[in-house]
């Protein structure tokens, strides 16, 4: 299938997965080695990669090695607490510049708070981070994000935590169409058929940790999440077929047919 190219890297995956929620790094790691995921994002502000010594580090479940880091903001409600992160966050990844950045409006909704996400994306691309931005599904605020110079931008399907599904195809649409860098849906996917539904409209990617983590057995979700996302993918590619309102068409030719 074809790559996903982010800042010029090329992916083979086109499922980006969380490290949070899960009962442990052991099944962070099987959850992440389940779901093909090479990209993954990591809370600096509630994840261990390397600020405690002595406590467990996500860097040896998940070694650097082999996964491609994106450090977010999460639990960041202000631009200045999101670039204080991401500047610790490459001092922690040694120079590691490819990050998510998230400003969130409120604890309750956890709704992008887009002007102070405007203000800490221009200060992060001018301080030479490559940044993938959470954002709203204005189409509008998409573009300026872009022009700022955001590697991709990550519109929410729904809220964050909900698995809501995609509940905006018209306004991911709009932003499919305007945008030239990629569009990865970042919330509110719950399961599987949310995860295809966003691909088969012609979104790049899907960002998820919740879907999985939340899951019953998270493992096998991850497993299901990997092939939507591919199946999707394909869908998107092949092209489906026309709807066609009110008008049946048999599935089998009707000339030729034996004994007519």
């Amino acid at each position: 299938m074809d790559q996903l190219i982010i800042a010029g890297k090329p992916y083979s995956s086109r499922l980006l997965v969380g490290t949070g929620k899960y009962r442990d790094f052991d099944e962070t790691r099987r959850a992440v080695e389940a779901s093909g995921a090479e990209i993954v994002t990591v809370a600096i502000r509630r994840t261990n990669i390397g600020q405690d010594a002595g406590q467990p580090s996500l860097l040896d479940a998940l070694p650097p090695s082999k996964y491609t880091y994106l450090p977010n903001t999460a639990g960041c409600y202000t631009a200045d607490e999101a670039i204080r992160t991401l500047r610790l966050a490459r001092e922690l990844l040694d120079g590691h510049s490819l990050v998510k950045l998230e400003v969130l409006g409120d604890p309750q909704s956890l709704y992008p708070n887009v002007v102070e996400t405007l203000k800490a994306a221009e200060v992060l691309v001018k301080d030479g981070f490559q940044v993938m931005v959470y954002t709203s599904d204005d189409p509008i605020v998409a573009r300026q994000l872009e022009d700022i110079g955001c590697v991709a931008v990550m519109p929410l399907a729904s809220l964050i935590g909900s698995g809501m599904g995609i509940l905006n195809p018209w306004n991911l649409q709009i932003i499919i169409d305007r945008v030239k860098v990629p569009v990865v849906v970042d919330a509110g996917v719950g399961t599987a058929s949310d995860a295809a539904i966003a691909m088969e409209l012609g979104c790049d990617a899907v960002l998820m940790n919740t879907a999985i983590a939340g899951a019953q057995n998270p493992v096998l979700m991850a497993e299901a999440m990997k092939q939507a996302v591919e199946a999707g993918r394909k869908a998107y590619l092949a092209g489906r077929m026309p709807k066609k309102i009110y008008t049946a068409s048999p599935s089998s030719p009707t000339s030729g047919l034996i004994g007519s």
